[in-house]
């Protein structure tokens, strides 16, 4: 079954809206510092590989293709995931196209995208998050292409972006196994036995194979770190109502009614050629809801939504003009509105202001941590330079003899990286943490028999040194809680730093 034929180009309406939303973020990506994520993935990006321990390589082989190619400032960093924020918004009216929607459908889908809370935070840094709907958003687009043009070869386009998305994020599962219970469940389970798959599966296993056998080859240590990250006092465990309400305020209250009519619209007579895509929406949203996973890890999910409820809203306000003008209007003011809460538009001291008159439309909580005085998002951006000038002041107080075996051990993986860097310019060495990757990375060549510690509570530190001595305070004013500390220099470790080093992996 085919739609009807495309009903004008999207261009003139949606092309507008993609070089807004590309805009806004290239003027705000100077705006405060460079994030914590970030760092880390530029420290993963300069030990390049086939496998980190918390997440697959395509963020690090393009945070390496950007350092190479664009440098290391925030602009060059931003780049791309502004570029990815644009194109979602073309993907999003294009599908809305594809299913039958006119312009003003195409216009509401691409215009959906462009207030949504979550987007505006996860596509401003450099992160995996950042492409990760493109990923979903392309795999739904290509099966729906499959059910409506009965062209296999679609399945081998499924495949190669199944593949790129393993080596992106692993949860590209998530949007695979919902289409798979989608087809499943409906007459398209025909695609099953087409020889177009067995090709779709063997690219999409050519593309993993190197993330894959890096896994193998160290144990699958992301089972680990996933396992104890869902033990961590910072995860916020949600029940079913409040994931449900999550999902609104995440996703801006205003586009609730647009994505539940999108869901809805799978199940009517006009959305049965493409059900298995609505079925897979509805399943992941209930596995990541029984899963109890961070709430914004069912994001990705709603571009397709958007692009049918555009579609069905086009069709129920025919007749009623004023809704195609209202409801427009109210996406753009509820942007405005949410805006400057979770994009770095506003100065920290106007946006505590702001933030204050505001407070309980704050949309998106990520941690369950103090995050006083600016939310997570924010101050993961601060303090990291000021940190390493601090550290550096205090290295560089011991004797130059003993400088050059003192190791700056670090016991976030944030820190580190900072270190790293931050490091070159105030004079630093490499750091050595045991978080992350940075545990496989090893001690590198010290002993530790002197070792500036970062980031520790004050326990544990006297039980592996001789001597523990405080030499200075992180302090920064925007950072987040947990990142205010008294930096300790210890001597005299036992047992030695490689005997030791076994016992002390934090994943």
């Amino acid at each position: 079954m085919r739609f009807e034929k495309k009903r004008g180009s999207s261009a003139p309406v949606v092309l507008p809206i993609v070089c807004v939303v590309v805009l806004i973020h290239l003027l705000t990506a100077g705006r405060y510092g460079i994030f914590r994520d970030e760092l880390y993935y530029i420290a993963c990006a300069r030990h390049l590989g086939a496998g980190y321990v918390d997440h697959p390589p395509l963020i690090a082989w393009i945070t390496w293709l950007v350092l190479h190619t664009l440098g290391s400032s925030l602009l060059a960093l931003r780049l791309l995931p502004a570029l990815a924020s644009g194109l979602l918004v073309w993907m999003t009216a294009r599908i809305a196209q594809d299913w039958g929607g006119g312009r003003y459908a195409q216009f509401l889908a691409a215009l959906s995208i462009a207030p949504v809370p979550i987007y505006l935070i996860l596509q401003h840094w450099l992160t995996m998050n950042a492409f990760e709907p493109l990923c979903w958003t392309g795999i739904f687009w290509a099966a729906s292409r499959l059910m409506l043009r009965q062209q296999p070869r679609y399945l081998i386009w499924i495949g190669v972006l199944a593949g790129i998305g393993l080596e992106n994020k692993y949860s590209i599962v998530f949007p695979l196994l919902g289409l798979l219970c989608g087809i499943l469940l409906n007459p398209e389970r025909k695609w099953l036995r087409s020889p177009y798959l067995a090709i779709a599966v063997a690219f999409a296993m050519m593309l993993f194979l190197p993330n894959l056998l890096w896994l193998v080859h160290h144990g699958f240590p992301f089972l680990e770190f996933e396992s104890h990250s869902r033990l961590s006092d910072a995860r916020i465990l949600r029940g079913p109502v409040s994931f449900l309400l999550d999902q609104a305020r995440i996703m801006n209250p205003v586009l609730a009614p647009l994505w539940i009519l999108g869901l809805g619209w799978f199940f009517t007579k006009e959305g049965k050629a493409i059900r298995p895509i609505g079925t897979a929406a509805l399943f992941v949203m209930l596995l990541l809801l029984g899963l109890q996973a961070k709430n914004y890890y069912v994001s990705p999910v709603y571009p397709i939504l958007f692009a049918s409820g555009a579609v069905l809203l086009e069709r129920l306000s025919a007749r009623r003009l004023w809704l195609r003008a209202v409801y427009p209007i109210c996406l753009v003011v509820s942007g405005c509105v949410l805006a400057p809460l979770v994009m770095p538009i506003l100065s920290p001291p106007r946006f505590l202001a702001y933030h204050h008159l505001w407070h309980d439309f704050t949309p998106v909580v990520f941690e369950n941590e103090p995050e006083r005085p600016l939310p997570q998002y924010f101050s993961d951006e601060f303090g990291w330079e000021a940190m390493t000038q601090i550290t550096a002041q205090i290295f560089h107080q011991l004797p130059p003899r003993e400088q050059a075996h003192t190791a700056i051990f670090a016991n976030n993986y944030g820190q580190a990286a900072a270190i790293d860097f931050f490091g070159p310019r105030y004079g630093l060495p490499a750091s050595i943490s045991n978080a992350q990757t940075y545990w496989l990375w090893g001690p590198r060549q010290y002993d530790g028999q002197s070792v500036i510690v970062l980031g520790s509570d004050g326990r544990g530190d006297r039980e592996h040194f001789r001597s523990v001595e405080a030499a200075g305070v992180v302090n920064s004013v925007y950072s987040r809680d947990n990142e205010r500390y008294t930096i300790f220099v210890c001597r005299g470790i036992y047992p030695p730093l490689g005997v030791l080093w076994t016992r002390i992996k934090a994943w």
